[in-house]
């Protein structure tokens, strides 16, 4: 079976046969379900993604649909089979296709090997060819539908423009004047296709046309827009004026400082949208990473390099949002380093770094991978420090912060940072790493207990938040004030344990639409058990809560309160070590628990050493955002434990 979105949602079994799927809403379950790329989709966004206005049985029908679709995709399942296709996880659905049985997930794959590989470029026109209209072009008024349908025209464009581009750069595309003269015709505003129509008029020996086709693109660019034609353009006319032979390879030249920044425009537009947060966060990430692959094609380093240094948004979490994006984003970092030289120029070079380090999220990382970004803090923070340069550096000390959970119990160091960070954004009037430093500030002072430093830095970043439109401030200032409520639920005359976990519901609610999944996903369970460790009662064991990445450490913890003692040895002898990140010392604290709690006194003894320089702060509560509690608690019960006390 087969799944085609590029154009009406539709299924094919393996004979060409369509299933069929049912009405309008099922065809946009499904189609919403291809759209997460395997991943799940929860009830709730299901449900809002469907209705603008719910109606009071939507989670009824939304089950109905599911029902429908699983009979429809799998017709031959036996009764009691849990289904294979249209699965349920945690608390939503996700769905189980291969990815080259999706077109979208085909065409998408296909174009990311050319980008590497030019060698496929017969695989991309193949991948081109499956497109039969706009995508998800059945599904109308959903919001959600529109973007990927913006977001998947977007990479069709892209997608022509590059097969244009291999075919003309290894000697081929003569042939290509009439698809590209259509393609200028419907997309004026695409510098990169002027270019492509003008060499491929060249390639085929229509000198006169391809110089009228630039001056035609001039003339746009300047009337309408009031932009220079790019250097690329200008260098094109001047091979062609000059009676230069058609090129067969793409030219990488440095251009230096005044070429003209269309993709960097999009940047600076991509970066004013996350800063909203929500849907607006979720677009920009994507309009950061299409500005940055036009940028590339262009040849142009300097632009490239601006392009993706432009993107100076604040971030505060070690796990990202989307990693594959955010590996992507180094990846070209990382090409336009390598590029540039040592001796390129310096303020490109401590961007780029900065980039590299802030992109390069520590929980997402392999070993030799962390080792690169801590290095790339480092040098982009010396550049920065060399150049006097207020922005830059500000910039660069968010990638020490987000390099600066190599070991636990670090909280001190990072309030440092953070107090840099916030000194230089006071002084120099950089309002947006002024919210960064107090977060930072924020979660520092949580890890160490110190809550009423705490609750200072969140007032001072809601109100420096109120005067920036960052509406994800609120967000996570929320979070912390329901932290300080479980924390306060030990102590006489403080909040219940059930009120501090209604303020960590209602703080889950703000954040389950911000767009930010990396922190979103396990956050809310994880902060349930870090209440009920407080109060000394067993872990939560509802089996709807989803535990996202922090499940391997979750686990045991889980078994044991379900009295499933040789499951949880099992699956503690099976904990890995945990990421270094915001939440290490929390892991490390469940690990510890349930070591004490089957008496394995080795896994013990390793967790007590790994928290002794933690010993002064509060597990989970870097994240200033939940506690586990005091880790001295949790050290000194692994010791003894080890002890065999």
């Amino acid at each position: 079976m087969r799944i085609d979105v590029l154009g009406a949602v539709r299924a094919l079994r393996d004979d060409g046969s369509p299933v069929d799927l049912g009405g309008p809403r099922h065809r946009e379950v499904l189609a919403r379900l291809v759209a997460a790329e395997g991943r799940m989709v929860t009830t709730d966004t299901l449900v809002d993604d469907l209705w603008t206005d719910p109606p009071a049985r939507a989670v009824g029908a939304l089950r109905t649909f599911v029902a429908a679709l699983r009979r429809a995709l799998e017709p031959d399942r036996p009764p009691r089979n849990p289904p294979r296709v249209l699965v349920t996880e945690g608390p939503g659905y996700a769905l189980r296709v291969p990815r080259d049985d999706v077109d979208v997930h085909r065409f998408q794959d296909t174009l990311a090997r050319a980008r590497r590989s030019p060698g496929v470029v017969t695989d991309l026109g193949a991948a081109l060819a499956t497109w039969r209209g706009p995508a998800y072009a059945d599904v109308t008024g959903s919001a959600w539908a529109q973007r990927e349908r913006t977001r998947l025209e977007e990479l069709r464009l892209e997608g022509v423009e590059l097969r244009a581009r291999i075919l003309l750069d290894s000697g081929e595309g003569a042939d290509l004047v009439a698809e590209l003269g259509a393609h200028v015709a419907e997309h004026p505003w695409r510098e990169p296709a002027w270019e492509l129509l003008a060499r491929a008029l060249h390639r085929a020996g229509r000198q006169a046309d391809a110089l009228a086709v630039l001056r035609r693109a001039r003339a746009m660019l300047v009337d309408q827009l009031g932009l220079d034609p790019s250097a690329g353009l200008q260098r094109l006319e001047t091979d062609i004026l000059n009676g230069a032979a058609p090129l067969e390879e793409a030219r990488t030249a440095w251009t230096g400082h005044g070429v003209r920044l269309g993709p960097r425009t999009t940047t600076d537009l991509a970066r004013t949208l996350a800063l909203a947060g929500g849907d607006a966060l979720v677009h920009s990430r994507r309009d950061r990473l299409a500005a940055i692959h036009a940028a590339e094609r262009t040849g142009d380093l300097s632009l490239t390099a601006r392009t993706i240094g432009a993107y100076d948004v604040p971030a505060l979490w070690s796990r990202a949002d989307d990693p594959d994006q955010s590996r992507a984003v180094v990846a070209a970092a990382e090409r336009t380093l390598t590029a540039l030289g040592p001796d390129g120029p310096a303020d490109l070079r401590a961007r780029l770094l900065a980039t590299v380090a802030v992109e390069s999220r520590s929980a997402d990382l392999s070993r030799t991978e962390l080792k690169r970004a801590q290095q790339a803090a480092r040098q982009a923070e010396e550049l920065a420090r060399h150049l006097a340069d207020p922005a830059l550096l500000a910039f660069a000390l968010n990638g020490v912060f987000l390099q600066s959970f190599t070991r636990p119990g670090l909280a001190a160091a990072r309030n440092r940072t953070g107090a840099e960070i916030l000194d230089l954004a006071t002084r120099h009037d950089l309002p947006n790493f002024a919210v960064l430093g107090r977060l930072v500030r924020l979660q520092s002072a949580s890890a160490l207990g110190d809550l009423d430093a705490a609750t200072a830095h969140a007032h001072a970043a809601d109100q420096l938040a109120a005067t920036t439109e960052a509406s994800l401030v609120p967000v996570l200032t929320g979070w912390f004030r329901a932290r300080a409520a479980a924390a306060r639920s030990t102590e006489p005359g403080g909040p219940t344990a059930a009120t501090a976990a209604t303020h960590y519901r209602s703080a889950e609610d703000a954040l389950r639409t911000a767009g930010m999944p990396g922190l979103h996903r396990g956050l809310f369970p994880l902060a349930l058990l870090g209440l009920r460790l407080l109060h000394d009662r067993p872990a939560p064991t509802d089996p709807h809560l989803d535990w996202g990445p922090y499940k391997p450490w979750t686990r045991p913890l889980v078994l044991l309160a379900q009295d499933r003692g040789e499951e949880a040895r099992t699956a503690l002898a099976a904990v890995p070590e945990p990421p270094r990140d915001h939440m290490q010392e929390a892991m490390w604290c469940l690990t510890a628990r349930a070591a004490v709690r089957l008496g394995e006194r080795e896994i013990a003894a390793h967790c007590a050493a790994a928290l002794r320089d933690a010993s002064a702060e509060h597990a989970g509560a870097a994240s200033g955002m939940l506690t586990l509690g005091p880790v001295a608690r949790y050290l000194a019960q692994a010791e003894a434990c080890a002890a065999g006390e």
